[in-house]
């Protein structure tokens, strides 16, 4: 019998309109008879029955997605306290099965970091979702209950981020390997599973995030790192005087930080009709684009200016202590000499600055101004007028390539930088990037709620640059694409279900289903998803497994069922054995057996 109610409807639907309105009760009653009295075991074994035979359902996909999940939880969980806790590591070494650790002065350390399984926690509650099994959705709720009631500070801010951790041999949070704070870039938490959880733990969170970092309220002086143990206030109910772009501020008004903070004070107000949350969320986005250059429209990665506490040398290198924000502006310290009016940290568009501003910030921005309906009007529109502004300047159609530059279009590609200092190395030449994947992925998100001709263009050209075949000169002409592809890239799988959802042309589902088979082959290992067969360590936040879960469930006709990828990722960054100041990206993610 069809345990979804909903999925019967849809299934009746699709029947009937190949039937003419006088003919249909009696054919279709012997169907109807057999749908009520044969029983369908899973969600699984239902999906056939509704299904374009351009996309099936893979059932041995969602069979190994599900084998994958159970791996996680049997060998991935709390086994080390003593105390039985629901916490995750991270991740485990897949050949011996042993959680992967921080090490820092010959301490090593079993990592649980929150922040960085929030993908695994959207995997978990879609498969879930999919499978009608309860228990991986049991298993994530069970962590986020735990944080709340035994882990949270009390200031309201978790034991998370870039710079802090939980040991899961001891339970205690762990972060003098670096600056001990609290840290978000681009981490975009699962906070409508947080609310479903404790609506108060999740708004005292959102409200300490933004209570730790933001230095000053009146010009939205903000920082990357936050202070634990702040009291709040009614924090929303401070002054707003809008400063000039690029003030001198103690901050680093940094898009990658800032872009969590408007995600968190939007969703405050998506889940909780915050008021107050969403008009600094707002207010904290124009910051962004009232420092745009005032001709082009590029930028920008920062809306001011770092003080300058301490003088830099006029010429030689710039190391050490002189790359940090106490000497003032970084590029201009850097690049002052040859790009005296425009060379400044803001307007530095090149790496990933680009794909902070038109990526990350253009994903969550977009999410925020879907569920926000007309309230989110000016986010959409900022972000498409961002991403315009992005191809008409900067972007190659040749080579499907963005030129590096500032952000008053200086084409910067083969420059070679003066002098070492914070973005690179005396000699370093610059060169364009790929508009690849990610960029895609954007470009589609915005195609599907805007439906700009401008940015069609924009997706027409990334997908002929990155072999995928050719599309209309409008989202309703059907596509030409090549499914014989190497392309194994998540990011794919989500910009191709946007590009679906946007026209219903089956085409996409089919190339998603090639890219899918790539993943599965270059990536399943062992029971995990990897980089390759020769990489070691499982990192469980690993898109993969939650891109391959969200095509299934399109294809099932329950898009919504499988929480939708914001573009976050979790990270870890400070001292690492000998490695110096690292990322965990390097030091654990990318290890190889010998």
């Amino acid at each position: 019998m069809f345990t979804d109610k909903t999925r019967y409807t849809r299934f009746i639907n699709s029947f009937k309109t190949n039937l003419s309105q006088a003919s249909w009760f009696l054919l279709a009653l012997p169907m109807l008879i057999l749908i009520c009295v044969i029983p369908i075991s899973s969600v699984a074994e239902e999906i056939n029955l509704n299904q374009s035979t351009q996309s099936p359902v893979d059932n041995d996909r969602i069979q190994l997605l599900t084998s994958y999940a159970d791996n996680v939880l049997s060998n991935g969980q709390d086994r080390w306290s003593g105390k039985g806790t629901p916490l995750l590591a991270d991740g485990i070494n897949v050949e011996t099965l042993e959680p992967v650790e921080w090490i820092y002065n010959d301490e090593r350390f079993i990592i649980h970091n929150l922040a960085s399984q929030q993908n695994l926690q959207r995997f978990l509650v879609g498969l879930s979702s999919i499978t009608g099994d309860a228990k991986y959705h049991a298993a994530a709720k069970a962590a986020v209950e735990y944080h709340f009631e035994h882990l949270r500070s009390d200031c309201g801010l978790l034991r998370w981020g870039g710079h802090q951790f939980i040991n899961l041999e001891n339970l205690e949070p762990v972060g003098h390997f670096d600056a001990n704070c609290h840290e978000f870039k681009n981490s975009f938490p699962f906070y409508s599973f947080m609310w479903d959880i404790n609506p108060q733990a999740t708004a005292e969170f959102i409200r300490a995030f933004w209570n730790a970092h933001i230095l000053d309220w009146n010009r939205l002086d903000m920082n990357r790192h936050g202070r634990y143990g702040l009291s709040q206030e009614t924090i929303w109910s401070h002054d707003f005087q809008q400063g000039e772009p690029f003030f001198e501020a103690s901050g680093l008004t940094f898009i990658n930080c800032g872009s969590d903070l408007i995600y968190a004070g939007g969703m405050l107000y998506v889940l909780g009709q915050e008021k107050g949350a969403l008009t600094w969320s707002k207010r904290l986005a124009e910051q962004y684009v009232l420092a745009r250059h005032p001709e082009t429209g590029l930028g920008v990665y920062q809306y001011s200016k770092p003080a300058r506490n301490n003088t830099p040398p006029e010429t030689g290198p710039l190391t050490g202590t002189l790359t940090y924000s106490s000497y003032g502006d970084r590029a201009e310290n850097q690049f002052g000499a040859d790009f005296p009016e425009i060379g400044r940290e803001g307007w530095a568009l090149w790496g990933g600055t680009a794909r902070g501003i038109y990526v990350e910030n253009a994903l969550v921005q977009l999410e925020l101004a879907e569920k926000l309906g007309s309230n989110g009007d000016s986010l959409l529109q900022w972000t498409l007028d961002g991403l315009k502004s992005f191809s008409k300047h900067a972007y190659n159609p040749a080579d499907n390539s963005f030129r590096p530059m500032w952000a008053d279009g200086t084409d910067l590609t083969g420059y070679s930088f003066p002098r070492t200092g914070y973005y690179g190395v005396e000699g370093h030449l610059l060169t364009p990037i790929k508009a690849n994947e990610s960029f895609l992925f954007s470009y589609a998100r915005a195609y599907r709620l805007s439906k700009d001709p401008e940015i069609w263009d924009m997706v027409r050209s990334i997908m002929k640059g990155l072999g995928f075949g050719m599309l209309g000169t409008t989202s309703a002409d059907l596509p030409e694409l090549s499914n014989n592809t190497d392309n194994s890239n998540p990011e794919t799988i989500f910009a191709l279900l946007e590009l679906y959802k946007a026209s219903e042309h089956h085409q996409y589902l089919n190339l998603a289903d090639a890219i899918a088979e790539n993943i599965v082959n270059r990536s399943y290992h062992l029971g995990y998803f990897l980089p390759s067969s020769s990489h070691i360590n499982a990192n469980f936040d690993a898109i993969e497994p939650l891109s391959l879960l969200a095509l299934e469930a399109v294809k099932l006709n329950l898009p919504e069922s499988v929480p939708i990828y914001s573009g976050g990722h979790g990270y870890i960054h400070g001292q690492y054995a000998d490695m110096g100041r690292t990322y965990d990206s390097r030091a654990i993610w990318s290890q190889k057996r010998e």
